[in-house]
C-alpha cells in the first residue's frame, strides 16, 4: 500500500492527512484518498481528472509524467507519493 503525503501548505487549505492507500496507478491510489476526503479531489484534479496546473506529484522522488490521466504506475508496495503545490514566479 502506497503512503500518500501532502505538504504542510496544502494542509492549511484542505483536510489532507498522511494516509495509506492501495492501487497500481497514481489515479487509483488518489481515488481511494478522495473517497475519504472528497473536497481534496477538486483541489488537486480538474473535472476531467487531470492534475491541476498548480499541483505537482512525486512518486518515490520522481515527478509524475502523466498529468492528464495519472496513469503512472506505483512501483512498489511501500512507495511514497508526495502531493504539493507547484512553485512558480520570477
Amino acid at each position: 500500500m502506497a503512503i500518500v503525503n501532502f505538504t504542510q501548505n496544502l494542509k492549511r487549505h484542505v483536510n489532507c492527512p498522511e494516509t495509506v492507500s492501495e492501487g497500481t496507478t497514481v489515479a487509483e491510489v488518489l481515488g481511494k484518498v478522495f473517497e475519504q476526503e472528497p473536497f481534496l479531489e477538486g483541489y488537486i484534479v480538474d473535472e476531467q481528472g487531470a492534475l491541476r496546473k498548480h499541483m505537482v506529484i512525486f512518486i518515490d522522488g520522481i515527478a509524475l509524467k502523466d498529468r492528464a490521466k495519472l496513469s503512472d504506475p506505483i512501483p512498489r508496495e511501500d512507495s511514497e507519493i508526495f502531493v504539493m503545490q507547484a512553485l512558480s514566479g520570477g
